[in-house]
């Protein structure tokens, strides 16, 4: 529903709100065919709000014409290599009761069907300067160890690890594997942590543990419940990402995204 965001959200999804001069699920769309995936399933809003996105990753040919026709090739080719690179499905999300980050999972078991699966959530994104690709390296360190699923990790000072879900790890075979997932902690005692940042490389199989959940206290159905449940069965690396995470889905993420990436070199 896009609450942080209102009045603006009742008619543009947030994850359409600009970074630059591209909407910030696009850069999480390129990020996934950076790590080699080629069948993407968004989850949409009903409406207004989803019609623009399966807008934007749909080819409008009358608009592919118009640029080519006036000599604005580039311009239509920086949203079409998108199209070329990948297959995207539309899934609606239904306005029903049940909310939360494990909805998508949820409602794409059909798609996802025992294939591997990358989720993530399209609000957030993640900088790098380099050129690289924080999922591409998550997917490289997940086949390097060896383990079923990996999940992505930032890592932020101790003294601010009450604001997020922290990744507790535990070591296996020299691996960082998940342990549990802590939610806030008001007291953590460690100089640094491990937060979640919604990006998970999880198999097939993991998908039933979506399905099996239960609202949570807050009434969500998260994701993290379902990934640390897998985790309790199952080896799940913990790989810290290099670049910057911004959460786009509150205002003072999205400005401070907007501000990083008009700061970093093209």
């Amino acid at each position: 529903m896009g609450s942080r965001f209102f009045p603006v959200a009742k008619t543009i999804n947030k994850c359409m709100l600009p970074v630059l001069n591209e909407p910030v699920v696009a850069y999480a769309v390129a990020d996934c065919i950076a790590a080699g995936a080629h069948e993407i399933a968004i989850i949409t809003a009903p409406g207004e709000t989803g019609r623009q996105v399966r807008h934007y990753f749909t080819h409008d040919h009358d608009l592919e014409q118009y640029f080519a026709n006036r000599g604005w090739q580039a311009k239509y080719q920086s949203i079409a290599h998108l199209h070329d690179q990948a297959d995207f499905t539309f899934i609606e999300q239904p306005r029903d009761d049940r909310y939360g980050t494990a909805l998508p999972a949820m409602i794409a078991g059909d798609f996802i069907g025992d294939d591997d699966f990358l989720l993530l959530a399209g609000d957030d994104l993640l900088l790098r300067t380099d050129g690289g690709s924080d999922l591409a390296d998550l997917v490289a360190a997940r086949a390097a160890a060896g383990t079923p699923a990996a999940v992505a990790a930032a890592t932020v000072p101790g003294p601010d690890a009450h604001r997020y879900g922290i990744l507790s790890p535990r070591t296996d075979r020299g691996n960082q594997v998940l342990d549990a997932i802590i939610e806030k902690p008001a007291d953590y005692q460690q100089s640094s942590a491990y937060i979640n940042i919604s990006r998970t490389l999880l198999p097939g199989d993991a998908v039933p543990y979506f399905n099996r959940l239960k609202p949570a206290a807050n009434g969500e159905y998260q994701a993290t419940d379902a990934v640390e449940a897998y985790a309790r069965d199952h080896d799940v690396l913990i790989h810290p990402i290099h670049g910057q995470y911004y959460d786009c889905g509150n205002t003072t993420g999205w400005l401070a995204a907007n501000n990083a990436a008009a700061a970093s070199p093209a």
